[in-house]
């Protein structure tokens, strides 16, 4: 029987071509969508699923359970990005963003554990963030939920060692995909006391994504994990100056660090 992989927010994106590629090398996928209707050319299938909603995600699981009876790869994919300065943007917006980026995954993995341990075998992949290793200027909020997952994560492979379940992150750098369209950013307020800078780091930010890699490197990743029996705690994917830069701010001194970013932000 092929592997049973559950992917949430599976329908564009990243999520998208993890699920194609997975399809393609023979996995049996399910992607999650808040609308799977909308996407009846979907090459996966898809279950509706809102990570802000249990009762969602539950219904999810039963599903794709029901159907297959397994679930053996879960990868938390879905999340949201957040821009602006933090003193400027809305407190609804900060809780939407870490009920999307924290406390989905979370509430994912408690509803798929209960499967796994039953099988006594699974893995849980869960989709972070390079900007989650460091407090990036006008992405703090979208830098400390991803950053929150990875200690999650951390904390959760120790507790769940002993069910045979393993699970480990994956950090991708910027990948072109359409993540800024679906992003809350805060408006460049006219007047703003951040206005200028702001301004010109959320087109820097732009850019940036506009000029990412092809996001089937994180999909190639992904099988590499899958087929890694005793997979690592942390994956790094992107460009290299991407990941170098968390070596960087392993071994800088925290004011020499701050000082490249406040020079790679022209800040």
């Amino acid at each position: 029987m092929s592997k049973v992989v559950l992917i949430t927010g599976g329908s564009s994106g990243i999520g998208k071509s993890i699920g194609e590629f997975l399809s393609q090398k023979g996995y049996n996928v399910y992607g999650t969508s808040r609308s799977p209707q909308r996407y009846p050319k979907s090459k996966i299938k898809l279950v509706a699923l809102d990570v802000a909603d249990v009762e969602s995600i539950e219904d999810a699981v039963k599903i794709v359970v029901s159907e297959t009876g397994q679930i053996d790869v879960l990868i938390n994919n879905a999340g949201a990005g957040i821009t602006g300065p933090i003193e400027e943007i809305p407190n609804e917006e900060i809780k939407r963003n870490f009920e999307t980026n924290l406390f989905g995954p979370i509430n994912v993995i408690k509803a798929v554990l209960p499967q796994m341990r039953q099988q006594n075998s699974g893995l849980i992949i869960n989709v972070t963030s390079i900007a989650g290793y460091m407090g990036l200027p006008y992405r703090g909020i979208y830098s400390a939920s991803k950053g929150a997952l990875e200690l999650i994560t951390e904390a959760f492979r120790m507790e769940i060692k002993d069910f045979n379940i393993q699970m480990t992150n994956i950090a991708p750098g910027d990948f072109e995909t359409n993540i800024a369209a679906g992003r809350y950013h805060a408006p460049v307020a006219k007047g703003s006391p951040y206005e200028v800078k702001y301004g010109a780091v959320l087109k820097a930010i732009d850019d940036d994504v506009n000029k990412g890699n092809d996001p089937l490197m994180v999909s190639q990743m992904i099988f590499k994990i899958i087929n890694t029996p005793n997979p690592r705690i942390h994956y790094k994917v992107g460009a290299f100056m991407q990941k170098f830069s968390i070596v960087l701010k392993r071994i800088l001194p925290d004011k020499v660090y701050e000082k490249l970013l406040l020079n790679h932000y022209k800040l």
